[in-house]
Parts: structure tokens; C-alpha cells; sequence
């Protein structure tokens, strides 16, 4: 098999491996925080109905947490397997980041889970309490430190070069806060709140269908609603900054991103277009004149650096070009159901069924925008696995063609069943509702609740 469909399939496969994998944390590290909220509303009210809905929650958690600790495993092995040589040329950066990981988050996380899940009638509240907080505070530490090492491998910084040419941390402090991160980092925790809110309003929405009458998923129903009205407005804002951030420190992906192919002033903006990378030119396309260049530089007459300035390291422009939109689409929408949900609820105590039906159609509607939005990163600055460092090409391993294939075609069924299981499961425990959890403690009264 020629050497660039071997490289073809192992980025495939890597591809699939790490979308299967995001698809977990983008919910856990948001809904450990809602999972906080759950538990002091319970301490604060003695409300019943946020216990139970504090309960139904942390099993879905749990369930997350799992598919996301055994997806990651898989993908660290392809370190060694697929991309050995990732780890031979930028392993004195990114292994001690992926300790820091394991160390700081992912410990904290494991150990607190179990005080959390099964801590409740052996521990004091406050332990119960403070457990959850711990929990919520090491899904975000691990997201800090992936997101520390994908920024550095997108805008590397704080580097040098040792004597026998190693790359090795001259300053860890400019790796980690590397020009990206902060707009990353900020980026994905927006998109792990969104996606944790709709799939919690989804989920509820579908218990409501069945169960008009249940006032936990109706609570819950409202906080999804919330959370996702407040956050998806301060996303596109967020978003904008990333993007002017992405054009001063990866001009190319931005260049495949509006599907700008020649260098000019006076760029406009597609709006849509079918790219053609054969001619060099974006076919059915509908613009607005100037348009990019305004947004982009503020001045409708600016220049804007196309796919020519960068060939032959230009990233494949449809598929970026694409996907943002995709993205973007997805953001909108979001946007706009979240603020119809807010104004059509206020005051009722039973929202319309068409509404239900909405927000149940939209419960893993942040999968699709957080898909989207990762593939315009990574694919974005492609051939570079570390950008100006590192070629994706000068990273992959020896495994042959035939291995790579038949891998590839067992984890893409693996990954079905199990995505379509955990999706059976979730709608399983959501049709059931909040009161199949355990029995709760007789002994936490609310003035007991009062002491977490």
C-alpha cells in the first residue's frame, strides 16, 4: 500500500479515536459543575426533588466518566503505535504535560467520585459536599492540562533546542500559557457548558413527554435552559476573540477556514461555497463583498493572506471550510432555542409539547458543534503535527497498511456499539426519571443539609 494512504489511515483512525473520546469529557467537566449546583440546592432547600435529580445525574456522570476513561486509554496507546515518533521529537514537552494530567486531575477526579457516589449516608454532609466540589474542580484541572499540551502543539512556545537537537521546556510557564491557550481553554470549557446544558434539557424534555407531571425534570428543564441562554451568547463572543487570536498565530487556517485562496485587499465573506482545490477557486459561491476583511481586520480594505501564501503547507481547505460552518450553524441555533425556551417558560409550570419535542432533538446537539469545531482545529493546521515543528508525516509509525485497516474497521464498530449503548442507556434512565435513584438518607433532614 503506497506510504500516503497508509498515512491516510492512521490519521483516520486517530481522527475517530480522538472524536470518540472528546464526545465524554465535553459533557463530564460541565456537568460536574451542575452537579455542584444539584447538591447545594439540596443542602440549602432540603428540596426532595433536587436530591433525586442530584442522584439520577451523578449515575449519568459516572456512566460519562467511564466511556471517557476507556476511550483515552486507547487513544494513549496510538501514541506509541501509530505516532512514534510524536513522542521522539516533542516527548520531553508533552509527556511531563500528560503526567501533570494524571497527577493533578484525573487522580483527584477517581478518588472523589467513589465519596461522591457512595459517600453520601457514610460521610458528613459537608464531606459529601466538598467531595463533589473536588470532583467538578479535577475534571476541569484535566481539561486545563489536554488543553495546555493541544495549544502548545498548536502555537508552540517557550522551547529550545538541546546541544544534540532535543526539544526540551526552556520556560514551562510560556508552554502552558502558550499564545492560544487562554482563548482555548476558555473556547472548550463554553462548549463543554453548552453541550452539558442542552443534553441536560434534552433529556428532561424527553422525561416531561413521558411524564408531564415530574417537577425534578421540569428543575432540571429549567436549569439546562439557563445555563445554556446564558453561555451560548457569551460563546460567539468568545469565538470571535479565538478566531483573531487563530489569525495572528495561524493565518493558514483561517485562510482554509473562509476559503480564501488568493491573497488580496478587499476580501469578501462566503457565506457559502462548494471549495475546489483542483482549480483553485470556490464554485456556487454566495459573498458579501469586504466583508471578511472588516471582520477580520477591522477595515473593509485590508488585505487578508490566502491559501497561496502558505502552499505547499496549506491545510485542505473544504473540510475546514465546512466545518466551521457547521460549527457556527449549530452555535446559532443553540442560541436561538435556548432564548425561545427562556421566554416561552417563564411563568408555566407545563411547557408546550412542541417545545419539548425541540429541546429533546437538541439533546447531543453539542457533540455536533464540539465535532465541528474540533475538526476546524485540527485539521486546520495540517501538514504540521506541531506546528512549524513537527509534520504529521515525520510522525507516523511503521505499522502496515493491512493492520492499519483492519484496526480501523474493529474500532469504528467497537465505537458504534458502544456510543449507541451509552445513548439507549442515557434515554433509558431519563425516561425513567429522577425517582428510580436510590432511596435517599433518612438522616439528612434540611436542617441537617444545611451543615454541607
Amino acid at each position: 500500500m503506497e506510504t500516503g494512504n497508509v498515512l491516510l489511515l492512521a490519521r483516520a483512525q486517530f481522527g475517530l479515536n480522538i472524536a470518540f473520546h472528546i464526545l465524554f469529557p465535553s459533557i463530564t467537566v460541565a456537568l460536574a459543575w451542575i452537579l455542584v449546583y444539584f447538591r447545594a440546592r439540596y443542602a440549602r432547600t432540603g428540596d426532595a426533588a433536587w436530591l433525586d435529580t442530584y442522584r439520577l445525574w451523578t449515575k449519568i456522570f459516572a456512566l460519562t466518566f467511564a466511556m471517557g476513561v476507556v476511550s483515552g486509554i486507547v487513544m494513549s496507546f496510538q501514541f506509541g503505535t501509530n505516532w512514534p515518533g510524536y513522542m521522539n521529537h516533542v516527548g520531553n514537552i508533552a509527556g511531563p504535560l500528560l503526567a501533570y494530567e494524571v497527577l493533578t486531575a484525573f487522580f483527584l477526579e477517581a478518588t472523589f467520585l467513589g465519596v461522591m457516589l457512595f459517600g453520601m449516608n457514610r460521610v458528613p454532609p459537608w464531606m459529601h459536599m466538598t467531595a463533589t466540589v473536588l470532583v467538578a474542580l479535577g475534571t476541569t484541572l484535566s481539561a486545563f492540562w489536554i488543553l495546555a499540551l493541544n495549544s502548545w502543539m498548536q502555537t508552540p512556545s517557550g522551547y529550545v533546542y538541546t546541544a544534540d537537537g532535543q526539544i526540551i521546556a526552556g520556560n514551562w510557564l510560556e508552554v502552558i500559557f502558550n499564545p492560544s491557550f487562554p482563548y482555548r481553554f476558555t473556547h472548550m470549557m463554553l462548549a463543554s457548558g453548552l453541550t452539558a446544558a442542552f443534553l441536560i434539557a434534552g433529556l428532561s424534555a424527553w422525561r416531561l413527554l413521558n411524564e408531564s407531571r415530574d417537577t425534578s425534570a421540569l428543575k432540571t428543564l429549567r436549569t439546562g435552559v439557563m445555563v445554556a441562554a446564558i453561555l451560548a451568547p457569551i460563546q460567539i463572543f468568545v469565538g470571535d476573540l479565538h478566531g483573531l487570536n487563530t489569525l495572528e498565530h495561524q493565518p493558514a487556517k483561517i485562510a482554509a477556514v473562509e476559503a480564501i485562496w488568493q491573497t488580496g485587499k478587499d476580501v469578501p465573506l462566503v457565506l457559502f461555497a462548494i471549495p475546489n482545490d483542483r482549480t483553485q477557486r470556490n464554485d456556487y459561491a454566495i459573498e458579501i463583498p469586504k466583508l471578511a476583511s472588516l471582520v477580520l481586520k477591522h477595515d473593509a480594505s485590508a488585505e487578508l493572506k490566502g491559501i497561496d501564501a502558505f502552499a505547499p503547507d496549506a491545510p485542505p481547505v473544504a473540510p475546514v471550510f465546512f466545518a466551521f460552518r457547521v460549527m457556527v450553524g449549530m452555535g446559532v441555533l443553540m442560541l436561538a432555542l435556548s432564548w425561545l425556551g427562556i421566554w416561552r417558560m417563564r411563568g408555566s409550570s407545563h411547557p408546550p409539547r412542541w417545545l419539548l419535542w425541540a429541546f429533546a432533538s437538541f439533546t447531543f446537539s453539542g457533540w455536533v458543534a464540539t465535532l465541528a469545531g474540533w475538526l476546524v482545529t485540527e485539521t486546520g493546521r495540517q501538514p504540521w503535527l506541531v506546528t512549524g515543528l513537527l509534520r504529521t508525516a515525520d510522525a507516523a509509525g511503521a505499522v502496515g497498511g493491512a493492520q492499519l485497516g483492519a484496526s480501523l474497521t474493529g474500532y469504528i464498530l467497537t465505537c458504534s456499539l458502544m456510543l449507541l449503548a451509552y445513548m439507549v442507556v442515557l434515554t433509558h434512565l431519563a425516561g425513567k426519571g429522577s425517582h428510580s435513584a436510590a432511596p435517599r438518607p433518612a438522616t439528612m433532614p434540611a436542617g441537617a443539609a444545611h451543615d454541607a
